[in-house]
């Protein structure tokens, strides 16, 4: 990748799981592209620029461009993320073909700005929740907006944020509003905290209740005999079933 909007691509011919596993041990990831009027086509990316890329919120919402050793370029949005369950490592990446004339329907993070100069912010026991962190709309890939800004300056203890309070770009529209509903779902709202609310001292009560009920709760079991023909699951037996799972 060339920058954090194009990505350099070479054709596929050689498919399948074992394709796949042995471009993974080189360090590549596999990746198909698809839409518009033509044909899936199965690419090879490079894998260390693409992980530093999707570490990014705009890979997700940004018209990209997919470039190959012969000249071709197609713009493309990504579909699909597929990451290693615990490894730093993308399986694979689906990638759908953006056409200049065709609407395009994507998620976008929302950005929350000047919470902290709001009246709602400076006030003591009031916190700002952020309850929808991104929404779907619908643009023309030119007008596509990496995000949405809401401007809190004028939040005031006790109002809400609603989807339709959202200033949208030109040509940007939010899917959800597109229905019967006007407003749309709550985004964000103010809420009020107990001064012991997150102490050490709540923490200490906490943790005391916790453990009065686990003692409560071991008695009971400890005074019942197990059901006839029941055998309980030792540790060592369900770690050999996630073993031979692994090996399958």
């Amino acid at each position: 990748m060339t920058n954090s909007n194009v990505i350099n691509a070479e054709i596929r011919e050689d498919v399948g799981k074992g394709a796949s596993r042995r471009l993974r041990h080189q360090g590549k990831i596999p990746a198909v592209i698809y839409g518009g009027q033509k044909e899936p086509a199965a690419l090879t990316l490079e894998h260390d620029p693409l992980m530093h890329a999707a570490e990014t919120e705009s890979f997700y919402s940004s018209i990209l461009e997919i470039r190959v050793a012969d000249g071709r370029k197609q713009n493309v949005v990504v579909r699909d993320v597929q990451h290693h369950p615990y490894k730093q490592q993308i399986m694979h990446l689906d990638f759908m073909r953006v056409s200049a004339e065709e609407i395009l329907k994507i998620s976008v993070p929302i950005h929350y700005a000047n919470e902290e100069n709001s009246p709602a912010g400076k006030a003591s026991g009031v916190i700002i929740q952020h309850l929808v962190t991104e929404v779907e709309i619908a643009a023309l890939p030119g007008n596509l907006p990496e995000y949405l800004e809401v401007d809190l300056t004028d939040l005031d203890d006790g109002d809400v944020v609603m989807l339709s309070d959202i200033s949208l770009p030109e040509g940007v529209e939010i899917v959800a509003l597109a229905g019967e509903d006007e407003e749309g779902t709550m985004i964000a709202n103010t809420v009020h905290i107990k001064e012991s609310q997150g102490t050490g001292a709540a923490a200490a009560e906490d943790a005391a209740a916790a453990e009065a009920e686990l003692e409560a709760i071991g008695e009971v079991v400890e005074g019942q005999e197990p059901e006839e023909g029941g055998e309980a699951e030792t540790e060592s037996d369900s770690d050999a079933e996630d073993s031979e799972g692994d090996k399958e």
